[in-house]
């Protein structure tokens, strides 16, 4: 106990202040990301795909399946109805199964592509560029939209930030519509919209997220990417060395700097010149503003718009296209990319198995359930006649969409006489309560608890008919 522990003295840390004269609008937590337009191979193919989303958005609520909406997911009557398929609170399973396939399908693209969901398929990113398209459509290119930022306000920019803002809200609340109508009948949803007679919560879930879509597409746009979405923060978990991602190839672009268009690329190399002319305008189409050429950073989202207007640069220099590319870390380092490598394979596997099951699930899920409860308030009565009686109710929920009947039956209860209709028919999507009761000879019972089935088939129909069957007892304590 004698031993003291060395104390090494340090010198205060001098906090250094920032310069006021440096910052013209004091302390502003975001700085106005202007992104430029870029033309390019996988330009064209986030457009393409961008629009495949966009249009399978707004067609899926309007077309019709069998007479009614294909896709509604109704809270209220707590089924959904996706084309012939009515999922209950009882299907709460197959959402599981759906979620955990989502997921991942998820896992397996990120190891193996990067970020490529958020740069080509994500919501976020589609809608994002929609809203930028139509401010380069009122207020001009990049250079334009700073310029106009930078003059005070006039009728020239009245009319051009006006006409942009009435745009984004009109693709905002037909946006919110279009996402409200796969909860309620989208037919009727605009009509009573637009004629003021929609309900409150229909009014108010299409306002909300008016404005959700407004503020995120408009004015947050890369806060979503680098500041909320849980993504970005857990993505690089999936990453490995062999990941494609856009990356920049430092080893041939190194050092950076401008130069003529006549200079070839081996007198830039005896200058001590890479291929990177320093033209910045990789930074410039980033959509989340940052600079590919610091290396990964969380905020990339995989667009790949930098390699677009890289490979443009390069086109015009006369220099080999793939500066900035989707590429691995391996690759970069001078090796080769492992495509099959165990971690992908584990996820690929994991994958095809719990799809092969949500499929079984589906497959196997019969479009008819019964619940079965017995009387609460007496557990058998005596009648007349010297029978004994047991009464039921039975709660026949039809799964499909279509009008069905049914014949009940009753077995493993010899001698037993049915009182109640033996033959039904329920709507599509209903839910019938039909209460029962059952007589048996009180001599024809061995036991004070005799466990029985009952039985319900479809009649009356083309197709396999499809039968279940629920448990109960039959009770007579006085045996």
């Amino acid at each position: 106990m004698s031993e003291r522990i060395p104390v090494k003295n340090i010198s205060p840390v001098k906090v250094h202040q920032p310069d006021k004269n440096k910052h013209d609008n004091g302390y502003n937590p975001r700085s106005r990301i202007y992104v430029r337009a870029v033309t390019g191979v996988l330009e064209n193919v986030r457009r393409f795909m961008g629009l495949w989303f966009l249009g399978a958005f707004a067609v899926l609520p309007w077309i019709t399946y069998e007479g009614s909406q294909a896709i509604l997911l109704d809270i209220g009557a707590q089924r959904f109805n996706i084309f012939g398929l009515t999922l209950w609170p009882q299907d709460l399973t197959l959402l599981a199964w759906i979620l955990m396939v989502s997921a991942f399908a998820l896992f397996f693209v990120t190891t193996f592509a990067g970020r490529v969901w958020c740069g080509f398929m994500c919501p976020q990113t589609t809608w994002t560029f929609i809203f930028i398209w139509f401010e380069e459509l009122f207020e001009g290119s990049r250079h334009k939209r700073m310029k106009l930022d930078q003059r005070k306000m006039d009728f020239d920019k009245f009319w051009r930030k006006t006409l942009k803002h009435i745009a984004w809200v009109v693709i905002a609340l037909l946006t919110s519509i279009t996402f409200v109508g796969y909860f309620t009948p989208i037919d009727s949803l605009f009509i009573d919209f637009f004629s003021f007679s929609s309900g409150f919560w229909a009014t108010f879930s299409i306002l909300f997220f008016t404005v959700c879509t407004y503020a995120n597409a408009g004015w947050m746009r890369e806060i979503m990417c680098t500041h909320i979405c849980p993504y970005a923060r857990f993505q690089s978990a999936m990453f490995d060395k062999d990941t494609f991602t856009v990356a920049y190839n430092k080893n041939r672009g190194e050092h950076r700097g401008p130069r003529s268009r006549k200079t070839t690329s081996e007198e830039n190399k005896q200058k001590g010149l890479g291929d990177c002319i320093d033209c910045n305008l990789c930074v410039q189409v980033c959509p989340t503003g940052i600079d590919i050429r610091n290396g990964l950073q969380y905020e990339c989202i995989n667009c790949g718009a930098c390699v677009d207007a890289c490979n443009g640069v390069m086109d015009k220099m006369n220099y080999p296209k793939g500066l900035i590319s989707f590429t691995s870390e391996h690759e970069l380092a001078g090796g080769k990319t492992k495509i099959f490598r165990p971690k992908l394979i584990g996820y690929a596997v994991v994958l095809l198995i719990m799809t092969a099951l949500l499929v079984f699930e589906i497959m196997s899920r019969k479009p008819l359930e019964i619940d079965i409860i017995r009387d609460r308030n007496s557990l058998y009565r005596e009648t007349n006649n010297g029978l004994i009686e047991n009464v039921y109710t039975l709660k026949i929920l039809n799964k499909s969409q279509k009008l069905q009947s049914y014949n009940i039956s009753v077995t493993g209860l010899d001698g037993h006489i049915f009182k109640g209709k033996t033959e039904i028919s329920v709507a599509g999507g209903e839910i019938l309560n039909l209460p029962i009761s059952i007589a048996i000879n009180p001599n024809s019972l061995s036991e004070t608890v005799t466990e029985f089935s009952f039985t319900l088939q479809t009649t009356g129909d083309n197709n396999e008919p499809v039968e279940v069957s629920g448990k109960s007892k039959f009770l007579y304590p006085d045996l």
